[in-house]
């Protein structure tokens, strides 16, 4: 399960570089592309912040709370073996997302955005979803997922003391 986890996480990471690299190459000469006219467009923006531009130019903090962020998820999957697939696709998603915008902060000295709906003013960018879906998938595997995983640990223990 390891290595497709490292399998996907790769996949993700470089799906989101390559279209970081479109935006940077196409998007930015021209500032914005109108995909879906008042709804949709490709606009270019350099975030130096969090979400929704929060916390300008404290690239040193992101990087820090990232790796954090990582040791942490790393240390939960290997000390408690989860096995959920919810958890697991969670987990890849925020793992990729994260290093795709980790990427960018370390090589870039901030995160290019360029994906805007009209409904949905904030620019991001596909890290930026990857994230956001993995943390829900998370919420949804730590309320409704991780009780049935505990009983069926403990229905476990108690065949094998039997």
């Amino acid at each position: 399960m390891a290595i497709l986890a490292i399998i996907i996480g790769i996949v993700l990471v470089a799906v989101d570089q390559v279209t970081k690299l479109y935006a940077i190459n196409v998007i930015k000469p021209k500032g914005y592309i109108t995909v879906i006219d008042n709804f949709y467009y490709f606009t270019y923006v350099e975030n130096r912040g969090a979400a929704f531009g929060m916390m300008q130019n404290k690239q040193l903090f992101f990087i820090v709370v990232t790796l954090l962020i990582f040791v942490i998820f790393g240390y939960i999957l290997l000390k408690y073996k989860i096995e959920g697939k919810l958890f697991f696709a969670a987990v890849v998603l925020i793992f990729g997302g994260g290093v795709g915008n980790l990427i960018d902060r370390i090589f870039r000295g901030y995160v290019v955005d360029f994906l805007q709906f009209s409904f949905f003013s904030p620019v991001c960018n596909l890290a930026d979803y990857f994230i956001t879906v993995g943390a829900v998938l998370l919420i949804i595997s730590v309320l409704f997922c991780s009780k049935n995983i505990a009983r069926r640990e403990e229905k476990r223990i108690e065949t094998e003391k039997v």
